[in-house]
């Protein structure tokens, strides 16, 4: 049986993966083309799994050899000399593995540069290639994964300026045999390498990767290519999941980053789907829900590790609520590397992170710049996209992640913080379901206890990040929330709790009059339609001195709301 992967290659004969022959079919057509590009994208975004199914599927048409700068120490791009001997010995050891035709006489060659003892230079190694190159029947295509490991490396600089040499070779005489293709994939864009290394030097300024194509090939995986997977897995263990629906609910939350895609789906399969063997065909009825036992605070039952299921079916694991239950558990996880990796890139950037902070908890806008060495390195990783030239986080589970982070480091409001945890069983009613209003209520009393007197500028800026803090110390460990980018202004934003299957819309707004409050009143009508629900919450942060603090009840149309006042 196939599973979920989340580490190294997926293989389609052992993995549930998205069908990627669209994307190689056109990756296939730069390598058609004769051109030499840069696959970089974010860590665990399905380069190789890609590179490795562009080497089958073009393995008909050409010799491919495929390497891997991984497999290679620190100290083989210390020098000419040692890069040149390790080469040739990873070509040859890529003609045994890979199963790559080698002509005889230039087996021959790579093995004597291997064990030679005397110093090499990149020319004796490209003497063997361009050889190789027009000795061959076919067209050879070289690929090098994880190009990151040698990108600190004068000696890498001057490979890829050699690479350039032949390319313009080419360009100049047609009958000058090269590589038909030249593929680098990793993180790190080679094109801007000419900034990183003795930058200082003229002949260093131009970029030797200045020769490359743009790849503009979309690697994120589509609402459409998640179904597929999902259809894949359905027709194995019949669930009676609704495929469409899932594979919506997983791109809204992943913007189809391929880890994130991968590693939900295999925390649903793993650790949500209830232990045991199952009946095909009577998994459960599709879009049923069982709200877990609940313990007096609130809390779904845990026992411990992947047997800590709340679902009794597969049919159960397999809706929203379970899409909902693994983002949850995929941000609580320690040692996440593309998790570690973002907090990590906002430690090395603080004005970047502060930014960002300020774009998530208060509305503001970050004008896209490209020549931002900030904002270039945060896109490069992945974390950050352009939203119509405005700064946007890539996915919604990032947002989350960095919601958590931001306020978890935040010490100003500690004391509404503890507050919320020390009362958080109050907040929860007999059915398990959260009580909106009277958190609402409470956080409207501590929050007048303990900053009444703040200015109206300072309530602005600081309120809507404190309900934020209140709730999130009472949904903790069993719900999460995220913020909807479309409402995310200085004005107003909606705040969504997800909370053991079931959705609360909180419009965080602030009062600009009766006028006003009436558009938004109509605005979360509309939101709720789109949401299926017929009750949501407003909470306003009103300056004027007349105002009535408190909670109560409007009716819009067939809408209850319950609208605050602070």
């Amino acid at each position: 049986m196939k599973v979920f992967n989340t580490t190294a290659v997926c293989v389609p004969s052992k993995n549930y993966m998205v069908d990627l022959s669209e994307r190689v079919k056109a990756i296939k057509k730069l390598v058609d083309d004769e051109k030499y590009f840069t696959i970089n994208r974010a860590r665990q975004y399905g380069k190789t799994t890609t590179l490795t199914a562009l080497d089958r599927y073009i393995s008909a048409q050409y010799d491919v050899i495929f390497l891997d700068f991984q497999e290679m120490s620190e100290a083989v791009f210390s020098s000419e000399n040692e890069f040149a001997r390790c080469l040739a010995q990873a070509v040859l050891d890529a003609g045994e593995t890979m199963e790559l035709p080698i002509p005889e006489e230039i087996d021959a060659q790579l093995k004597a540069l291997s064990e030679s003892e005397k110093t090499l230079v990149l020319g004796d190694i490209f003497r063997i290639l361009d050889k190789w190159c027009a000795l061959n029947e076919r067209p050879l295509v070289l690929i090098i994964d994880e190009v990151d490991s040698a990108t600190n490396n004068q000696v890498f600089l001057d490979f890829l300026a050699r690479l350039r040499v032949n390319y313009i070779k080419r360009q100049r005489n047609p009958r000058f045999k090269t590589f038909q293709s030249v593929i680098l994939a990793g993180v790190t864009d080679v094109r801007y390498l000419k900034a990183k290394i003795r930058d200082d030097e003229q002949h260093k300024v131009n970029s030797p990767w200045n020769i490359a194509a743009d790849f503009n090939i979309d690697m994120s995986l589509s609402e459409e290519g998640i179904r597929g997977m999902l259809d894949e897995y359905e027709a194995d263990h019949r669930t009676g999941m609704d495929t469409a629906a899932i594979a919506k609910q997983i791109r809204e939350y992943t913007n189809g980053y391929p880890y994130l895609v991968s590693r939900i789906c295999q925390l649903i399969d793993e650790q949500l789907m209830p232990e045991g063997p199952q009946t095909p065909g009577e998994a459960g009825v599709e879009g049923e829900r069982t709200v877990p036992a609940l313990q007096s605070s609130g809390e779904a039952v845990a026992t411990d590790d992947k047997t800590s299921s709340v679902f009794q079916t597969p049919g159960e694991a397999w809706t929203e609520y379970g899409v909902d239950e693994a983002v949850k558990r995929l941000l609580s996880e320690t040692g996440n590397a593309v998790f570690d990796s973002l907090t990590g890139k906002l430690v090395n950037y603080p004005q970047l992170k502060e930014k960002l902070r300020r774009l998530l908890l208060r509305g503001e806008t970050i004008a896209w710049s490209p020549y931002d060495e900030e904002q270039r390195q945060l896109f490069m990783y992945g974390f950050i996209r352009n939203n119509h030239n405005t700064v946007a986080i890539a996915n919604r589970v990032f947002e989350m992640l960095l919601y958590v982070y931001f306020i978890g480091e935040n010490d100003q409001n500690n004391a509404l913080k503890q507050k919320a945890s020390e009362m958080k069983s109050a907040f929860i009613e007999e059915d398990g379901w959260l009580n909106v209003p009277k958190i609402m209520e409470h956080f409207i009393t501590e929050h007048n206890r303990l900053h009444g007197e703040n200015t109206e500028k300072f309530l602005e800026e600081e309120g809507r990040e404190r309900f934020i803090t209140y709730v999130s110390a009472i949904i903790n460990g069993t719900g999460t929330y995220d913020i909807e980018p479309q409402t995310r202004t200085h004005k107003r934003m909606d705040l969504v709790i997800h909370y053991l299957g079931k959705r609360y819309i909180v419009e965080l707004k602030i009062w600009h009059g009766d006028r006003y409050n009436e558009k938004g009143e109509q605005q979360i009508s509309e939101y709720l339609d789109y949401f299926g629900l017929s009750t949501g919450y407003m909470l306003s942060f009103n300056f004027n001195k007349k105002k009535e603090p408190g909670v109560k009840q409007v009716r819009i149309g067939d809408k209850l709301l319950y609208e605050g006042t602070v």
